[in-house]
């Protein structure tokens, strides 16, 4: 595999995060909006059980997930916020110390304590590698890693973690995501609006990934991911629709094409589809173009994701709802 692009200088931009939960006192349009599970069924009855104290269906789930490590990662994720994950992967680990399963959820659940201030993040590094040691193959327990460098480390700690987890698994949905909200935050260096090299590794990915991979979408995800950063910098609208930012000659080829990849595109069932759904509407519904957002909001549903409608510190339920709007005419 080639070795990605370098990064550039040592600056950050402080910016809402992406990939976050939506937040506290936001209205979900519909059951399933705003819900990091998605339109996972078996997860949120895993995850509902867990909640009550039931824990066999998440240790179910988890056995059943097999190495499909998208999918894997993402109940593994969802599954790490609930707020007794922690105290049962604890307890499993003591009962099973050679479960990956448990070790991983055990590290994951403290990755997401540590984002959220409630632990010591070398805590969380600790248990990664340890659950990385019981699972050499699982990109997982890297991905947490990740998790953890996006936000909290420097960025050659980014790079070297997330070459990790590319090593298990080229094509990982969420590892990349994580790298182009990292990567959109490097100064453009006084290059044109569509020179950035968040754009050319989004493209860079898509072009390797194979024809029916939902990194097709990278690409518009890396646009969105740089205007969350121009817009917290002051140098873009808070409004997106108003901002010209999909309108430059670069910005329309990426979203004909992604958006002609989204009506060829017959594997439906991928985990995180519908984040990659909700930014094509997103992209669609600023660069004008209503009727195309439309067929996206109808495949969308209720599964409203908080990014990127909430880029630019915007109510992410109000966005949506009006964006959905306008493009099918209500």
């Amino acid at each position: 595999m080639p070795l990605l692009p370098p990064l550039l200088g040592t600056g950050r931009v402080p910016a809402d995060q992406s990939g976050g939960t939506a937040p506290d006192g936001v209205a979900p349009d519909g059951p399933g909006a705003y819900d990091d599970a998605l339109d996972d069924a078996e997860l949120r009855t895993a995850r509902a059980a867990l909640a009550q104290g039931r824990r066999q269906a998440a240790r179910s789930l988890l056995l059943h997930t097999g190495d499909d490590w998208d999918r894997r990662g993402h109940r593994l994720t969802v599954l790490a916020q609930e707020p007794y994950a922690i105290a049962w992967a604890r307890e499993w680990l003591l009962a099973e110390p050679g479960s990956a399963d448990a070790g991983v959820l055990f590290a994951l659940a403290q990755v997401h304590r540590a984002l959220c201030g409630k632990e010591e993040p070398d805590r969380a590094r600790e248990a990664c590698a340890a659950a990385a040691a019981l699972a050499p193959a699982d990109p997982t327990p890297w991905f947490g890693l990740l998790q953890l460098a996006r936000t909290l480390g420097p960025e050659r700690e980014v790079l070297g973690v997330f070459a990790e987890v590319r090593r298990r698994h080229p094509e990982h949905h969420h590892g990349y995501h994580l790298l182009l909200a990292r990567l959109a935050e490097r100064p453009a260096g006084g290059r044109g609006a569509e020179t950035h090299e968040v754009y050319d590794l989004a493209e860079l990915a898509a072009a390797e990934a194979p024809a029916d991979s939902p990194l097709a979408v990278l690409p518009l995800v890396a646009y969105a991911e740089r205007y969350r950063v121009l817009a917290a910098t002051g140098l873009a609208p808070a409004d997106p629709a108003a901002s010209g930012h999909w309108s430059g000659p670069r910005a329309r080829r990426i979203l004909g094409n992604c958006f002609d990849w989204w009506l060829e595109w017959e594997h439906d069932e991928h985990p995180r589809r519908h984040i990659d759904l909700n930014h094509l509407a997103f992209a669609l519904s600023c660069a004008g173009r209503p009727a195309e957002a439309a067929a996206l909001f109808q495949r969308i549903g209720p599964h409203a994701t908080p990014a990127p409608w909430s880029y630019a510190h915007r109510d992410p339920c109000a966005a949506f709802r009006e964006a959905r709007a306008r493009a099918l005419g209500h």
